[in-house]
């Protein structure tokens, strides 16, 4: 995590999505849409970026829509490696099953969020959407 992702990261508030793209995915035309207007990437596969992004992000838990992979085109019940190893990683954070979104209202999901990380993921399909939850006081 870099200082500009980890920045956006704390900025964004309850419910603002964030988009984890792969290299394919149109993230600088599609990111100047959001709410942070611009890029950020980090140049590592999606499942190394979803961890680490994980590491500090809560997912929310009052949506059923939490968690979302970009679908294959023709093939919605298709779950790629990608896609497992991103799961896997969401899996491991507490976090939902992802649903799948078909690859049009994805982009428009993605133009409605509040950043978008591009990766450096060469897989195709390699994009995914989380809904941000809430951060939890500390216990003292």
């Amino acid at each position: 995590l870099n200082a500009d992702v980890l920045h956006a990261l704390r900025a964004m508030g309850h419910g603002d999505d964030l988009i984890i793209a792969d290299t394919n995915f149109p993230s600088d035309s599609v990111a100047r849409q959001t709410a942070l207007g611009r890029v950020l990437r980090i140049d590592r596969p999606a499942a190394d970026v979803m961890r680490a992004v994980l590491s500090v992000y809560p997912i929310d838990t009052f949506v059923n829509d939490a968690a979302g992979r970009m679908e294959v085109v023709g093939e919605p019940a298709t779950i790629l490696p990608v896609m497992r190893e991103v799961q896997a990683e969401i899996d491991a954070a507490g976090g939902p099953k992802m649903i799948g979104i078909e690859r049009y209202a994805f982009y428009d999901r993605a133009k409605q969020a509040y950043a978008v990380i591009q990766t450096g993921e060469r897989r195709f399909y390699g994009c995914f959407a989380l809904r941000k939850g809430v951060v939890p006081p500390e216990e003292v």
